[in-house]
């Protein structure tokens, strides 16, 4: 029996979906291999993983986004092709984003029957009085009490929650997949949504529940699935799943740093970065943090932590209420980009492409971006000195071009990247933020990066290197950071620090594990 929904699930239930052999390739990389997922009538069936296990592809592949390049779907013991999210819709799968998929300017009743408004006459009007009175019942049956005439952008967080989940009643779904669906709500709306779940489950509905949030898993579900590394790992009831056991389960015993070349320590000199009691409310509370010279400093966390948020604000790019940042003991002004160029920092954002490059400018034109006074005399670029200083990255970067003029577009993602890294090396910066630094290049691309890496903390630069790849942090980090729900829930050397103690702190379970492995 679950503490909060207090629902039973037959063990005998039929299942109403099964996924077999689900595997999906994208470009040097498989996203997911042979994974098998069923889901039962009536139940709450949790799939859980690190950042990159596969479980969004696999939703992806369940609600018609993506097509698997092997495998079956059956819905209730039958083969279907799920060739697009119209088709996943038709067949009562409806998935509940993160992000709602709704209009703020509409009211309640005008988003949960968008594009399917009941019409009457022969002129096809739509008939507000039945979408006004169909809404009010759905949101009644579930428990909900919004007024069907109010404008979804007066709704708080839950209930647009509510709003997405009595949309997707309105065409009768009966798979619902959540995603995260407690990431942004209090323990009262949770309470409250876990009740709403219960209700579903007891009418014969069954939910996907998709969470990093270990304890969310007992109150909850019923069974509990694990992916890793894109491969199925296991099925386990909820009363056979202890916390030990499903970090072991989604860390693997075999898979260690070691996969990723450790560098030797550098020395560490003078404090290069100080953030002091950083908070932006709404996305990061009270963060402390400190790097000196030579070290690479790691941020670990899962999806929605806050560590970008967190980079973005220290560099300038978005404004934070309270706190300060220091540079080399010096005040850093907040909210100025520039001024953190002048100081000596740089940033290399999550997305490169939109964020980090001008895709439709050259090589050369992208690695001068960010210090044009250094290639200018008088206000006027000397061309040829501009032409030197691309050509000496490519040289030392080993950067694969066929020319220095040659559009940015063109290049692969581990180029690119290194692009963006001269960028900021043209600036002299001493102080590097790195976010997701190997996202999507391959391995030997990750392999000169982590080289280059090396080398400058051998010349004293000091790195904040955000990463959803725990080998990668554990690998060349010399302190970690652990964040959770936009807050330091943990800070490690090296030597203290373990995948699964990490992993741990970034679920809210850090002291329950240290205290279980002797470590409290």
């Amino acid at each position: 029996m679950n503490p909060v929904s207090g629902t039973v699930m037959n063990p005998e239930s039929r299942v109403v979906l099964a996924m077999r052999g689900i595997t999906k390739d994208f470009p040097g990389v498989r996203a997911l291999d042979n994974v098998d997922f069923d889901l039962r009538e009536g139940e709450v069936h949790v799939l859980i993983g690190e950042n990159g296990a596969g479980k969004s592809t696999l939703i992806k592949v369940l609600c018609g986004a993506y097509r698997p390049d092997a495998g079956e779907i059956l819905i209730d013991g039958h083969r279907v092709n799920i060739s697009d999210p119209k088709r996943a819709e038709a067949l009562g799968i409806s998935v509940i984003h993160q992000e709602f998929n709704l209009l703020p300017h509409r009211d309640v009743a005008q988003n949960i029957f968008l594009g399917r408004e009941p019409v009457r006459g022969p002129m096809g009007m739509i008939d507000f009085g039945k979408m006004y009175d169909d809404s009010k019942r759905i949101l009644d049956s579930i428990n909900v009490d919004i007024p069907v005439r109010t404008l979804v952008r007066d709704l708080s967080v839950a209930q647009k929650q509510m709003v997405e989940l009595a949309k997707a009643l309105s065409f009768n779904a009966r798979i619902f997949i959540m995603d995260e669906p407690t990431a942004t709500l209090t323990s009262r709306e949770i309470e409250r949504l876990f009740k709403t779940i219960a209700s579903l489950v007891s009418s014969g509905k069954s939910v996907i529940y998709i969470s990093h949030r270990m304890d969310e898993i007992h109150q909850i579900g019923h069974r509990v699935t694990v992916l890793r590394d894109g491969q199925y790992i296991g099925t386990l009831d909820v009363k056979e799943a202890s916390l030990e056991t499903l970090i072991s389960m989604m860390v693997g015993r075999n898979i260690g740093a070691g996969e990723i070349r450790r560098r030797n320590v550098v020395k560490r000199g003078r404090e290069a970065l100080k953030v002091s009691g950083l908070t932006r409310h709404g996305r990061f509370y009270d963060i402390n943090l400190s790097i000196h010279e030579g070290e690479v400093v790691g941020l670990a966390g899962l999806v929605g932590s806050g560590r970008t948020e967190v980079a973005r604000a220290i560099f300038g790019i978005d404004p934070y209420d309270s706190g300060e940042v220091f540079v080399f003991g010096e005040r850093l002004p907040k909210g100025s980009p520039a001024h953190s160029v002048e100081r000596g920092l740089g940033f290399l954002p999550e997305d490169r492409k939109d964020l980090g490059l001008a895709l439709g400018m050259s090589v050369k034109d992208n690695m001068v971006q960010a210090s044009l006074r250094s290639v200018s005399n008088f206000g006027f670029i000397d061309f040829r000195r501009e032409r030197d200083v691309a050509q000496g990255f490519v040289k030392q970067l080993r950067i694969a071009t066929p020319s220095i003029y040659r559009l940015v577009r063109f290049l692969s993602g581990g180029t690119q990247q290194k692009v963006v890294l001269s960028k900021w090396l043209a600036t002299k910066a001493r102080i590097l933020i790195f976010d997701e630094p190997t996202r999507g290049i391959d391995v030997g691309a990750k392999a000169e990066i982590y080289s280059l890496i090396d080398e400058l903390v051998k010349q004293g630069v000091a790195i904040l290197m955000i990463s959803s790849e725990l080998p990668e942090i554990l690998g060349i980090s010399d302190r970690i950071y652990v964040m959770r729900e936009g807050r330091i829930t943990g800070e490690f050397h090296r030597d203290a620090a373990t995948r699964e103690r990490i992993i741990s702190y970034a679920m809210g379970k850090g002291r329950e594990y240290d205290a279980a492995a002797g470590k409290g």
